[in-house]
């Protein structure tokens, strides 16, 4: 006769939580060290509080990709907003001539601002996935 496994205790939900904003939190960081020292700072700092939205996400609706994905979206647009003007618009020239003179930089910088909290998020749920397929390999726990 098998037994269902008891529910974590708040404790051990209180780990799993740091534990997820320190791991995407220190891959967001190590990802962003190749851009310098501020970016990854600020990619680590915004990785950080993504996993702690992501493991409550997971608590409430592990399912819904679309609000995983709307997470990612969010955070790096928060991660965005707190980064300094890359291209000051030039004055005095017509829109459309404007955009095209700012947008590559902007877009440059938006990307390699990104890519590092892109790629904890990877990172953090390639490894969620990785965890949960190996325990389910593994099967239950006899108890004695």
């Amino acid at each position: 006769m098998s037994q269902a496994a008891s529910p974590p205790s708040r404790r051990q939900l209180r780990l799993r939580s740091v534990t997820w904003a320190l791991g995407a939190g220190a891959a967001a960081l190590l990802l962003g060290l190749p851009l310098g020292l501020e970016a990854a700072l600020r990619a680590g700092g915004c990785g950080f509080f993504y996993g702690l939205l992501a493991f409550h996400l997971q608590r409430v609706d592990p399912d819904d990709a679309h609000l995983q994905a709307g997470l990612v979206g969010a955070v790096c647009g928060i991660h965005s907003l707190g980064l300094a003007a890359l291209t000051p618009w030039p004055p005095g020239l017509p829109l459309p001539a404007a955009l095209v003179a700012v947008a590559p930089t902007v877009m440059m910088g938006l990307i390699r601002a990104w890519l590092p909290l892109v790629g904890a998020a990877l990172l953090l749920h390639g490894s969620r996935l990785l965890a949960q397929r190996v325990q389910s390999a593994e099967g239950p726990t006899p108890t004695p």
